[in-house]
């Protein structure tokens, strides 16, 4: 379920960057930045059905910690981003990695969790 609400939320940021913000974020040189938020979030929303998909064929615990890791991961990486673009507080870069390490244990344990099947 959070894969698809992350993947519609992400159509909905997008569409809003993409026309209401579209001025601000121009303004701001951020618009490549709130791109990029948006792919991540596209990603890891699919990263998040992949995980609930295998999760149908293997008990593992290292899977839901994947899907944990990724929901945060894009919690951490695109919100701090989102935010950055509309407040413009630079500081929210150093949570930006946390965000990317996060995604970063998603994967390691989605690839040990579907392995182990």
């Amino acid at each position: 379920m959070s894969g698809a609400i992350m993947g519609g939320l992400a159509v909905a940021i997008g569409a809003f960057g993409a026309h209401a913000l579209k001025p601000l974020l121009l303004e701001s040189g951020r618009i490549e930045t709130f791109e990029l938020a948006v792919r991540y979030q596209f990603y890891h929303a699919f990263a998040l059905l992949s995980t609930a998909l295998i999760m149908n064929h293997a008990d593992s615990k290292k899977l839901s910690y994947a899907g944990i890791f990724f929901l945060l991961g894009i919690i951490f990486f695109s919100g701090s981003l989102y935010i950055l673009c509309l407040s413009g507080m630079t500081i929210l870069g150093a949570v930006t990695p946390i965000g990317g390490i996060f995604f970063i244990l998603g994967w390691i344990l989605l690839a040990i969790g579907a392995i182990k099947k």
